[in-house]
């Protein structure tokens, strides 16, 4: 793929800039820089940008700007933003593997040949990139599950997981801010709060931020 991203109107209030198709660190580290370039330097009628896996959504006011000049501005940032200075906070993230924490651990394992311990020593031995927020609210979609534990997603979801559930599937992993059903795997709970509602900064985490896994009983 070329290294110049993508870009795609999205109505008449949005562009849509993608730095490629996959779930990649490289390709998030460009996503992540040139959000964090336009909130440094926003162009004239710049209103919002929301990072995803690989493309950024650009909002603006058509009554400002347009879409051929934000256009060539977000190019111009894309071009001088260097992902490589982008690396975001680490948080160390506490999980129980008790079973009523992580329901779904032994299916895991079986699946992926390993006794229980095994499974959970792959799992912490890990490094969690966030790569956007989606679904419901703090919800934060992680890379980094090593290939031994990636699954596929169940057939059928499953309802009855609390809020904090640690939950994977593929090479992706999320902790649950709201009870609600899902058809990914529950291997752990947080006792930590991930969304904040009611305060200045309702998200723990930004996108580019790495997570650490500890174990607790």
């Amino acid at each position: 793929m070329s290294d110049t991203p993508t870009i795609r109107p999205v109505g008449e209030g949005a562009l849509l800039i993608e730095f490629g198709d996959r779930i990649d660190e490289t390709i998030n580290a460009k996503v992540v820089a040139l959000d964090k370039a336009l909130a440094a330097r926003p162009p004239r009628g710049f209103l919002e940008a929301v990072p995803a896996y690989c493309s950024l959504l650009i909002e603006y006011d058509p009554q400002s700007t347009s879409q051929v000049e934000l256009a060539e501005a977000a190019l111009e940032l894309a071009g001088s933003a260097p992902a490589a200075a982008t690396s975001g906070r680490e948080h160390v993230v506490p999980i129980s593997f008790e079973p009523l924490d992580g329901p779904d651990l032994d299916q895991v394992a079986a699946q992926a040949g390993l006794d229980w311990e095994e499974a959970i020593a792959a799992f912490l031995a890990s490094r969690y990139r966030v790569y956007m927020y989606g679904f419901a609210p703090g919800y934060a979609y992680m890379g980094g599950v090593p290939q031994v534990l990636q699954l596929p997603r169940k057939p059928i979801a499953q309802r009855g997981h609390p809020a904090g559930s640690v939950i994977i599937a593929g090479p992706q992993c999320l902790i649950t801010t709201l009870p609600m059903p899902t058809g990914w795997w529950v291997i752990g709970r947080t006792p930590l709060a991930v969304l904040d509602a009611t305060g200045e900064r309702p998200f723990r985490f930004d996108p580019g931020d790495t997570i650490r896994f500890e174990r607790i009983a």
